[in-house]
């Protein structure tokens, strides 16, 4: 039997052939958009990809400050297990970028997510607000939000112990302090610094002097501190206490090649930094603070189930800051070391926070 193909037909064949094709692509759509919707909550959703961190200037290997939260994620990961992911500030960052970079790594799925550095203390605190899922932490800076852990220390304590080094050892009787940018944190390096000289013999003269007065470059340019210790040095100082992160490198550098001048070094136990190894004989001390031990405690807490929140203070009491010892240098002045200290943990000296 032979088939008749009207007109008629042919429209008809021709919207159901459309209607056919919208539906399939319709359905397609909807299989993709399902999907993508569904990768997204589970990236956002995952927990399991380790601690997100968010350096200062400098990046991991400033031999200082971010160096220090680098170990304590290193540790992490080697006996926790857990992944990790780092990513760095650049000079003079506005808000909005600092934000971009936490709300990146949370939304990637790392928990927790942490700012390693004072100025990332609006940003952590704003942004955590978006992820009540995620817990944050912050070095250097309170906490103002429920999921975020403050991590905060007492660097003017650690100083002020750094000042009763410089003040036992200087013959010139005149000692530095170099500071990578004049903000309410380095100042009070600055202050227990200038406090623990001046303790110690008040016939000392201490120069304080900084790199920049707010931008962040001040952290990430060892070539301006190199410059600021050579002046220091050509004007009799000869020991020079700078905090100033990676800049101090330019600063320890200069002091180990004048002969008998001393560095003294911030954060981390500089001496044995790797990368500061050629310098290490004139790295009287180091006034460190435990951020290691902080940053991994707090990725602990989040794999434990109980993660931390509120403001955690480190003080010399609790050993969250100290000076070092590495080199021997200082074994000579232990016991004014020690003595110090105790006067400090005991409330007998209170050091202050403000130059």
């Amino acid at each position: 039997m032979r088939r008749v193909q009207t007109a008629e037909g042919d429209v008809l064949l021709r919207r159901v052939t459309k209607l056919a094709a919208a539906v399939t692509a319709t359905a397609a759509l909807a299989l993709t958009t399902a999907a993508c919707g569904e990768s997204s909550t589970e990236s956002a959703g995952d927990k399991n990809k380790g601690v997100g961190l968010a350096y200062d200037v400098g990046g991991r290997d400033d031999h200082s400050f971010n160096e220090a939260a680098a170990r304590g994620a290193d540790r992490a990961k080697k006996e926790l297990g857990v992944g990790m992911k780092e990513m760095s500030a650049g000079n003079d960052e506005t808000e909005s970028v600092r934000e971009q970079r936490l709300s990146s790594l949370a939304k990637a799925g790392f928990n927790p997510v942490i700012g390693v550095g004072f100025d990332y203390g609006k940003s952590v605190n704003k942004v955590a607000k978006d992820f009540p899922g995620t817990t944050f932490g912050v070095v250097d800076s309170p906490s103002k939000a429920k999921n975020v852990a403050g991590l905060v220390f007492a660097e003017h304590e650690a100083s002020y112990l750094a000042g009763v080094a410089a003040a036992k050892k200087t013959k010139s009787k005149k000692v530095g302090f170099i500071g990578g940018v004049n903000n309410a944190l380095i100042q009070k390096f600055q202050a227990g610094f200038e406090q623990g000289v001046k303790d110690t013999d008040p016939k000392i003269k201490t120069t304080s002097q900084y790199l920049y007065p707010t931008n962040t470059k001040g952290f990430n340019d060892p070539a301006a501190a190199k410059d600021k210790a050579k002046g220091m040095l050509d004007s009799g100082i000869d020991v020079i206490y700078s905090a100033a992160g990676q800049s101090g490198v330019g600063s320890i550098e200069e002091v180990s090649k004048e002969k008998g001048a001393w560095a003294i070094g911030v954060d981390s136990d500089q001496y044995r930094q790797p990368g500061l190894a050629k310098y290490k004989d004139a790295i009287l001390t180091s006034a460190v603070k435990n951020v290691d031990v902080a940053v991994f405690d707090l990725i602990k807490s989040v794999e434990d189930g109980k993660p931390m929140h509120g403001t955690h203070s480190f003080d010399l009491k609790q050993d969250g800051v100290s000076v070092a010892t590495s080199g021997g240098f200082i074994d000579d002045i232990k016991d004014d070391i020690d003595a110090a200290k105790k006067d400090i943990a005991d409330g007998k000296v209170k050091v202050d926070d403000r130059p």
